[in-house]
């Protein structure tokens, strides 16, 4: 028997095929096209997201050499806060799907901020008011096609609940708690829709999802796209089904994701630890009827500034040739890179800021540029872990982290460096897909316990801090100042 994880993420969509052992049997995966329509605006086609799903899972299959039926479980793990709308009658999309990293409700945002919601907001859901999340897109989305709302049949899910729907072939509307907990609509005590964000977001009640537990019955497959009928067992927002593969289930323990975006989240048990300071309270996962909550610092752009070193100037021609780019320099020269390019999160939570370069000299080569880039994402994790620290009491002494460049051992190095702590790296850094097929097989009584879980994580490499203290913050101080001067540019 096996366990299928179906990865949806920004830029592409994966499927695991994974033993009882939760060791990977074979993986397939296939870049997502992004639509920028205009500065800011990131958007991706749901039709493509659902058909790029299903030739990944037709691909694993055909790879791992197995019969669809040994397929035990399914388990969904989606980029968060993506909004989708679609019609129930004909399944049809009804607009793009604006992506979490997109800005074009940024005016709803600041209007709702002058308008006095932002302790109300921070209270009910944890979050901020910002573009990041889902409701504000729904705001948007609304304004510009007002007949929208007299569809009897309109559908509102992020990605879980559109892929669950088509999946099942729309015998299932229903959400989790941690992608629930991402749209800016549930109050994250309760755990239910609430009808005051509801009526300040002006979104009907009666569009949105089912919330439940992560480790669910969320329904089965159509055999029209699996060939066998296959239970859905788990579903959970890319960053918590990480922290659940990363075996953190401890207060205290944290991971950082390199993903398009960098996300560290610290697992802060039942209890739910406000944030005054720019970080956000999320639901972690819900399971055996505890809700567990984490702390979350989110970075919008990591990943997808190399992605942008490819597609974008042409820099290099591969993600993977930058470790060794990167590392024909000492170091970068003095060369700082904030990749603002949708905005800052946190601790910034700037809509408006853009990317720049500073610090670029006639000397400058494009391995100073390359390694500028891998590092913006060590220093703004560490503007993330030290709120991370002081929001919560808690002194971290290991970083455990994942992603695509987790694969990285400069930029891992490096990383170790600029915080002064260990950094963990596992043998599988998909940690994403990973964690939500151990929660899909724990749903399925493959493994009867969390502790059974935890032993599932192994271990790959450790970093340990090997420069100056001295060089490292003299470093993450010129960043913070390349920081300050992104965010005063466009004042």
């Amino acid at each position: 028997m096996y366990i299928l994880a179906i990865d949806q993420g920004t830029t592409s969509s994966r499927c695991v095929i994974y033993d009882l052992q939760a060791n990977v049997i074979a993986q397939a995966s296939r870049e997502l096209k992004q639509y920028f329509r205009h500065p800011g605006w990131v958007e991706h086609d749901a039709e493509e997201i659902f058909h790029s799903v299903i030739s990944t899972f037709n691909e694993v299959v055909d790879k791992a050499k197995i019969e669809t039926k040994l397929i035990k479980t399914i388990g969904i793990t989606n980029q968060r806060e993506t909004t989708v709308i679609w019609d129930k009658s004909t399944g049809k999309p009804l607009a793009p799907a604006i992506v979490w990293q997109s800005r074009q409700s940024s005016k709803i945002c600041d209007e709702i901020r002058q308008a006095g919601h932002l302790e109300l907001i921070r209270r009910k859901t944890g979050l901020l008011p910002d573009p990041y999340f889902s409701a504000s897109k729904l705001t948007w989305l609304f304004e510009q096609e007002p007949d929208l709302l007299d569809n009897p049949n309109l559908a509102f899910g992020t990605v879980d609940s559109w892929l669950l729907w088509k999946l099942s072939a729309g015998k299932q509307h229903a959400t989790d708690y941690s992608n629930a907990s991402r749209t800016m609509l549930m109050n994250i005590e309760t755990g239910q829709w609430d009808d005051d964000l509801l009526a300040l977001f002006k979104v009907p009640k009666h569009i949105l999802p089912e919330i439940k537990e992560n480790t669910s019955h969320f329904g089965f497959t159509d055999t029209s796209f699996t060939g066998v009928s296959i239970p859905i067992n788990a579903m959970a927002g890319d960053q918590q089904a990480a922290l659940f593969g990363q075996a953190c289930f401890q207060v205290g323990m944290a991971k950082n994701t390199y993903g398009t975006g960098c996300f560290m989240l610290m697992q802060t048990g039942e209890n739910l630890v406000e944030s005054k300071n720019g970080l956000l309270t999320t639901i972690a996962w819900k399971i055996d009827g505890k809700t567990n909550y984490a702390l979350e610092g989110s970075v919008f752009v990591a990943g997808s500034a190399v992605q942008w070193l490819r597609d974008g100037i042409q820099l290099v021609e591969s993600a993977d040739e930058t470790e060794a780019l990167a590392s024909s320099v000492e170091d970068s020269d003095g060369v700082y890179f904030v990749p603002a390019f949708v905005g800052l999160g946190a601790p910034y939570w700037d809509a408006d800021a853009r990317g720049a370069f500073f610090g670029i000299t006639r000397g400058t080569n494009r391995a100073h540029i390359v390694r500028a880039t891998l590092e913006a994402m060590a220093f703004q994790t560490r503007d993330v872990f030290e709120l991370m620290q002081q929001e919560s009491g808690i002194s971290l002494k290991t970083l455990r982290v994942d992603g695509g460049a987790a694969a990285n051992n400069l930029m891992m190095q490096f990383q170790s460096d600029v915080l002064g702590v260990n950094v963990d790296r596992p043998n599988v850094v998909e940690t994403t897909a990973l964690g939500v097929a151990i929660m899909a097989g724990y749903s399925a009584g493959i493994w009867k316990s969390l502790e059974e879980c935890a032993k599932l994580r192994k271990a790959d490499a450790q970093f340990s801090p090997s420069k100056p203290k001295s060089q490292t913050e003299k470093q993450y101080q010129a960043w913070k100042r390349a920081v300050k001067a992104t965010m005063s540019f466009h004042e």
